[in-house]
């Protein structure tokens, strides 16, 4: 069996370094990236783009308070960078479910390949878990980055006045949005240790949410008092988050906390499994 210690920061940067290499490096990732660069050029130049002109519209604005308030959004339209506020809620709901897509293969293909072997032949069990859960987040990190500097830059040429609050507000998104994702990463990396290709692990995250969220909501309906089976599943803050009613501890803590089971849970199946 695999020991987790010790633990060399160089063997796991590299690791975490491939994916970066992966992703922005290889042909396979410059192609997600050009689906991706395409799909957030057109939220740019639309719902971001045009956010001002909306929500300042006179008959829109109190329909939209009555709307937003009803559901918990209504502090968003007191944002004074409009453009951030509706980059918050298209952000905080698609890079999750873009994240399950793209780190489906994180130990998937090296298994199918035998490359796994010949990699802990040279760090541990453990060091391979986590730097490719490292690297993912960093993927996924440097994609919300260049989202936002997008966002920042629209801003700025809007109204120039408002973008040193718009940094600001840029920063804590980054931060927030990054733990947020924290575990569907980690959700992936541990149904990587078990899954036999990538398809196979993003059909398996579905049925995760799908069928794990059917069934845990029928033993809610039988036993009310299972209501903490709600954080099994990787976002569950995610609707209070949204609307900015959430206390920045709970914000932070649950992602984090999910993450740490989710890794915990990966190391113990990927020690015990074969190459």
């Amino acid at each position: 069996m695999a020991t987790l210690l010790p633990i060399n920061v160089g063997r796991l940067t590299q690791i975490a370094g491939f994916e970066l290499v992966r992703m922005f490096l290889t042909k396979r990732g410059l192609i997600a990236l050009a689906a991706f660069a395409l799909v957030w050029l057109i939220i740019l130049r639309y719902p971001i783009g045009q956010a001002v002109g909306i929500v300042s519209a006179p008959d829109f604005e109190q329909i939209a308070r009555d709307i937003s308030g009803s559901i918990g959004l209504s502090k968003l339209l007191d944002w004074p960078e409009a453009e951030f506020a509706m980059y918050w809620l298209i952000a905080l709901y698609s890079f999750p479910v873009f994240g399950l897509f793209i780190c489906s293969d994180q130990t998937v293909g090296d298994r199918e390949r035998g490359t796994l072997r010949f990699l802990s032949l040279r760090s541990t069990r453990f060091e391979i878990l986590f730097g490719r859960f490292l690297g993912q987040l960093a993927v996924l990190a440097c994609l919300v980055g260049i989202t936002l500097v997008a966002t920042l830059a629209v801003l700025g040429f809007r109204d120039p006045s408002l973008l040193a609050g718009g940094f600001a507000r840029a920063l804590s998104i980054f931060l927030i949005l990054v733990i947020t994702l924290c575990p569907f990463v980690a959700l992936m990396t541990l149904i990587n240790t078990f899954a036999r290709s990538s398809r196979l692990s993003i059909v398996l995250a579905i049925l995760y949410f799908a069928a794990g969220g059917i069934v845990v909501g029928i033993l809610q309906w039988q036993i009310p008092a299972l209501g903490l089976l709600d954080y099994l599943f990787p976002g569950v803050q995610i609707e209070l988050l949204a609307g900015q009613n959430l206390p920045l501890l709970s914000a932070v803590a649950i992602p984090l906390v999910q993450t740490a089971v989710l890794l915990s849970v990966a190391q113990r199946i990927f020690a015990r499994s074969s190459l």
